[in-house]
């Protein structure tokens, strides 16, 4: 029997669930859970196999949070673990959430992200997307980011490459290629930092390829480092530690086209808008996982 101040929630004990996590909107550790058992069915095929690194927030959005990337000390038995060699050889244990009740225990935790892997467990030397993360600096308008992922869209389709966007829960967008696994890391990061470098070249008054803030007022930083060996971004229907309790969610590019923004998508939204779509936005993305970064495709992006 629960106690007075916890409850269950598909069989996952959650304590103090009315303890407030994003305070303007008053949602607490109880809706956080009934947001992720309503959009289980989405969120699971993107986290199952993937090791996570999670945003913990003991004191709700707008308190200090901290990343935990390693299964230390005490981790709730919904969770998996998840052993992990470097390319150095050196071993760690990640914890990776492949259920509902594994999700619901983020929750218990406090955690406010999840971000995972492009790579599964049984091959995690061989990812399976690629991400361009559109990080747009002071001064960049939501249309130019808007902008900026269709430019994006456009060039992988002529180098014979099918993506898909997401909005980060943040300011910036994600453009995510599925890929069969055939590439190393190092090759895909090579050919999106070629992507990233040419977006520089053909037009620096809009696109950056380098972190320094100090060039990036009004430009996008083109984030290819994300495709680095346990680099994360964060999962399709997480939520963001972000004042608004925003989700990043996947988008089709008609949607992004005709003004969705970044507030559009939160914890209270989210739920509604999946149970009137007719289709997944994604429901193509499975078809698309065969695809390969060619020899010709990288040529032609460093020409």
């Amino acid at each position: 029997m629960a106690k007075a101040d916890e409850l269950r929630v598909a069989g996952v004990r959650i304590s103090h669930p009315d303890d407030v996590l994003y305070g303007e909107q008053g949602i607490t550790k109880r809706e956080l859970a009934e947001y992720y058992v309503a959009v289980a069915d989405r969120i699971l095929p993107f986290l199952r196999g993937r090791p996570l690194t999670l945003v913990r927030c003991p004191d709700g959005e707008g308190g200090a949070c901290f990343y935990q990337r390693h299964a230390s000390g005490h981790v709730a038995p919904e969770l998996r673990q998840v052993e992990v060699e470097s390319p150095d050889g050196e071993r760690s244990n990640h914890l990776a959430a492949e259920t509902l009740k594994a999700v619901l225990a983020t929750v218990q935790m406090r955690v406010l992200e999840l971000h995972t892997w492009s790579a599964r467990r049984d091959r995690l030397d061989r990812p399976d997307r690629m991400v361009l993360d559109l990080d747009p600096g002071p001064g960049v308008a939501w249309a130019g980011v808007v902008g900026g992922a269709f430019s994006f869209r456009d060039r992988l389709a002529e180098l014979g490459l099918r993506s898909f966007v997401k909005t980060t829960g943040g300011k910036g967008v994600h453009v995510v290629v599925p890929l069969a696994r055939r590439h190393t890391w190092d090759q895909v990061r090579e050919f999106s930092r070629a992507l990233a470098a040419e977006a520089a070249r053909r037009a620096p008054g809009h696109y950056v390829e380098h972190a320094a803030k100090a060039d990036r007022k009004g430009r996008i930083f083109v984030d290819y480092l994300r495709n680095a060996w346990g680099a994360s971004i964060v999962t399709p229907f997480s939520t963001r530690s972000r004042p608004g309790a925003p989700v990043s969610t996947p988008l089709t590019w008609d949607e992004l086209r005709s003004g969705a923004e970044p507030l559009d998508f939160t914890v209270r939204t989210v739920p509604a808008r999946l149970a009137r779509l007719r289709e997944d936005p994604w429901h193509d993305y499975a078809s698309a996982s065969r695809q390969t970064i060619t020899r010709a495709a990288l040529a032609q992006v460093k020409a």
